[in-house]
């Protein structure tokens, strides 16, 4: 019975020991699992606070993209206006160039008319020349006397001859 008690003494020594390395595993397994949810949680932590960051600047991006949307909505419609300006110019400055060539046109006529008027009088005024010199010996004086029989000059006048006598 000694034996007997020996051996169940020997075995209870070797549950107890094969128990407390269990509690020792289950223990250390614990620690870990507690330490890795620990971790885990800072690392929840840390995700949720990127996170936040990141919804932030999400929000802030939303916002920006708002305005640059409605600032190139502007932008366009300034574009529109200006687009129709530059055509309303360039309309104004296809009748301006139209009406300049008009007006060239018309100046190139007048002075062709100007210049073809002067030779014109240039010949008229040769002409009349021609015509004064060739009729000058034939002028009949104021009494209707010719200069040659009067002795006088042409262009002056014959003085009566009470005149002379005086």
């Amino acid at each position: 019975m000694k034996k007997v008690l020996l051996e169940m003494e020997d075995q209870k020594n070797n549950y107890e020991q094969k128990a407390k390395e269990s509690l020792q595993k289950v223990l250390e397994e614990k620690m870990g699992a507690e330490q890795q949810l620990q971790s885990t949680q800072r690392s929840l932590a840390l995700a949720e606070q990127k996170c936040e960051e990141w919804r932030s600047q999400y929000e802030a991006l939303k916002e920006d993209w708002r305005t640059l949307e409605a600032q190139h909505r502007e932008l366009e419609s300034q574009l529109h206006v200006l687009q129709s300006k530059l055509q309303g110019a360039d309309s104004r400055d296809a009748q301006m160039n139209q009406a300049l060539r008009l007006l060239e046109n018309e100046h190139q006529e007048l002075q062709a008319k100007i210049e073809y008027l002067q030779r014109e009088q240039d010949l008229c005024t040769s002409d009349s020349q021609d015509l004064q010199e060739a009729m000058w010996p034939m002028v009949p004086n104021a009494d209707g006397g010719d200069c040659y029989s009067t002795g006088c000059i042409p262009g002056q006048q014959r003085q009566p001859d009470d005149m002379k006598n005086s």
